[in-house]
């Protein structure tokens, strides 16, 4: 019921009906509704959430991902032209393997993400830290590369009227 309540940004429930999307796609190419459910957990895909912005002041590309109980080890970043990977794993971590689940939403298992990185940005200077469960990279962008405001000059009334 909590996806009822309004947000204050339709772009931002765009993107959250195309993960949702994705990964009910994911889960419906993974074998269900025809394969039990702790085959279709185990087995599903997970869709990390992202969001990347241009610091225009800063001058730096971010691009944050949400990887809650995703060991750092277990990520790997590849950039390659003007293409950023991010991908890894949330490996399954219970001490005991025979249980009996009340709910069941965390999604485990392998993920991979692509991006096109902006023009302009440095992929030889792509940075990352890992903090409380957040992938934050981060590169240096062209200066030349960041929008500017174009100045529009406007001619005297005089001499509009001498032509």
């Amino acid at each position: 019921m909590t996806n009822l309540i309004p947000r204050g940004s339709s772009f931002q429930d765009l993107f959250d009906f195309r993960r949702d999307f994705d990964q009910i796609f994911n889960r419906m190419v993974s074998g269900w509704p025809f394969s039990d459910e702790r085959t279709l957990t185990a087995s599903s895909t997970l869709a990390p959430a992202v969001e990347s912005y241009l610091d225009q002041d800063g001058k730096k590309y971010h691009c944050r991902v949400s990887l809650p109980g995703v060991d750092p080890k277990e990520v790997q970043i590849h950039a390659q032209g003007n293409t950023l990977t991010i991908s890894g794993e949330r490996k399954v971590n219970r001490s005991s393997k025979d249980v009996n689940f009340l709910h069941e939403e965390i999604s485990y298992g392998a993920f991979e993400r692509t991006f096109a990185l902006p023009e302009g940005v440095d992929a030889d200077k792509l940075t990352a830290e890992y903090q409380n469960g957040v992938l934050e990279i981060t590169a240096p962008v062209a200066a030349s590369a960041l929008p500017r405001r174009i100045e529009i000059r406007t001619t005297p009334v005089s001499k509009q009227m001498a032509a």
